[in-house]
């Protein structure tokens, strides 16, 4: 519950989301959209207690822990499910259909209704019986998965991949689709993404960026030696945390541990957590680990109070309580912090005396350009989230096509790492030495993810465009991100982007921000002319 924050009313809304509608004379209080969000508001604190648990378990727990937690965490899935579908929640949906008919479109009240309505038509072609397997399945395979990658031994996750991808098989069918099974899995993730779409938007990305990777080859590399010193935990932590803050994290509402694999987590706008992960000689990763999950906070953080414990900041497709619109749209704000701004020459300008001071004498002999550069160096790597901003959009389309080919019968889990290792030849050029370099690098699959992976790139793709119509269109937040005032970049996306939660689709979103939908070349102009500047191309 967000007690916290005052319900502000925003704009188009007749009352806010939580507070009753008066029902009208002769009709049963439940049916009616009042009903309605309290019973959606019992489905957001399922959802809820789930993310709580699989925070813990992330984070906390003890390995023993795992077989009990994954059917706790199976029983509030199906739990919020069968509400979501229940006859209460569609007499509610009946009443609330028809006093908010007159409602515009486009309007949260609309919008919820119809939200609801959908959610209840996609989760009764699913089996509750293929949910519950996917849960307890997606909670005990982390654990599996960790111990394969920390073993470097693919054979030891390959079982419970293989189920995990015969269930998911079995989701789309049930889901339902025109050209291609993977369609139906991305629609949990990114609503209106298809395979055909995707492998077009590629071609465009392959065709400005494969020029670019293969001139900085050839061209002479920045010095980076001292971004493998020895770094103490614990000032690491310290630092990550206080440049999180600095672009506007807000910890009286959060907080930051460390995990295996970063990500971010929210329990209503009001308790908004982020991880990261630390190496002791390799300072950035715990950095700009911690700044990426900030921006997916600061959206979480951002979402209008009113909309608190609604289908506007619940995602009643993949049953997360969640505020962002799409995965994509979410993966937006973490890269647009971390590399628009967070690995920006004015970052750096203005912070290095804060990273010296973190970490005394260590870094006295380098200038933050020396720094601003060795950040953004480009060079192919083995690891996704390591990977810098030129090269990382390959390692998604690795990622994509192989779940593709997995999910319509193509490629076998056994065949699964001589693949990866030859789509890392072909489109990085790297050999990868062990599975933990390679294909048991990410924690997706072990949850069942399967058709997330596309949301990366589209996320770059979006951080571009918001960034560039924000620094052009209201040239004094460029000026203000020189003097290190991040406040006016913030106010900027809360306004276009955070505040709306789900109320708008991603391309409305964008459409309304930007003027246009989703466009890869803002993008491709940002890395060229970066990596130009970088590496001194012609």
């Amino acid at each position: 519950m967000d007690s916290q924050a005052p319900c502000v009313e925003p704009a188009g809304f007749s009352k806010t989301p939580g507070v009753p509608h008066e029902t009208p004379k002769g009709e049963r209080p439940e049916m009616s959209y009042a009903g309605l969000i309290e019973v959606m508001g019992r489905v957001n604190d399922f959802l809820n207690a789930g993310s709580v648990l699989s925070w813990d378990a992330r984070t906390m727990m003890p390995k023993a822990g795992a077989e009990s937690r994954s059917k706790q965490l199976a029983t509030l899935a199906v739990a919020a499910r069968n509400l979501l579908c229940s006859d209460e929640a569609k007499r509610a949906l009946e009443g609330a259909d028809a006093e908010m008919s007159g409602k515009p479109e486009d309007s949260p009240e609309a919008r919820i209704v119809a939200q609801v309505r959908e959610a209840i038509d996609y989760h009764e072609r699913i089996p509750t019986e293929l949910l519950r397997r996917k849960t307890e399945l997606g909670a005990a395979a982390h654990e599996v998965w960790a111990e394969a990658r920390e073993k470097a031994d693919f054979s030891i996750f390959a079982p419970a991949l293989t189920t995990m991808v015969d269930i998911n098989r079995e989701m789309a069918q049930a889901i339902g689709f025109e050209d291609h099974p993977y369609d139906a899995l991305m629609y949990r993730f990114e609503p209106g993404t298809t395979t055909a779409g995707l492998n077009t938007l590629f071609a465009r990305l392959r065709e400005g960026m494969l020029p670019l990777v293969r001139a900085i080859a050839d061209a002479e590399k920045p010095r980076s030696d001292f971004l493998f010193r020895e770094y103490p935990v614990e000032a690491q932590m310290a630092f990550a945390l206080k440049m999180a803050k600095r672009i506007g994290y807000d910890t009286d509402r959060g907080r930051l541990d460390t995990t295996v694999h970063p990500f971010e987590v929210s329990f209503t706008r009001n308790d908004v957590r982020i991880t990261t992960r630390v190496n002791k000689t390799y300072m950035p990763m715990s950095l700009f680990g911690a700044l990426h999950e900030a921006g997916h906070a600061m959206y979480e953080q951002g979402v209008d109070p009113a909309y608190t414990r609604t289908p506007l900041a619940t995602d009643l497709i993949s049953l997360y309580a969640v505020g962002g619109v799409s995965f994509g749209a979410h993966e937006s704000q973490s890269r647009l912090w971390e590399n628009h701004v967070g690995r920006s020459r004015a970052f750096w300008a203005n912070h290095m005396g804060d990273i010296k001071a973190a970490y005394p004498g260590t870094l006295d002999d380098v200038s933050d350009e020396e720094f601003y550069r060795a950040v953004n160096r480009s060079e192919p790597s083995f690891i996704r989230v390591e990977a810098d901003e030129l090269t990382y959009d390959f390692h998604i389309m690795l990622r994509a096509e192989l779940e593709s080919k997995l999910v319509d019968g193509s490629l076998e889990v056994a065949e699964l790492p001589a693949a990866w290792n030859a789509a890392m030849k072909e489109y990085l050029g790297v050999d990868v030495p062990n599975d933990a370099q390679g294909v048991l690098q990410d924690v997706h699959w072990s949850s069942g993810q399967i058709g997330t992976f596309c949301n990366y790139t589209i996320g770059n793709i979006m951080a571009a465009q918001l960034f560039e119509t924000a620094t052009t269109d209201n040239p004094g937040i460029q000026t203000a991100l020189d003097g290190a005032d991040y406040t006016p970049l913030r106010d900027w996306l809360t306004d276009k982007v955070c505040q709306h939660g789900r109320r708008y689709t991603r391309d409305e979103l964008l459409q309304n921000a930007t003027g246009r939908a989703l466009d890869p070349e803002p993008y491709i102009a940002h890395l060229t002319r970066k990596f130009s500047d970088i590496y001194a191309l012609a």
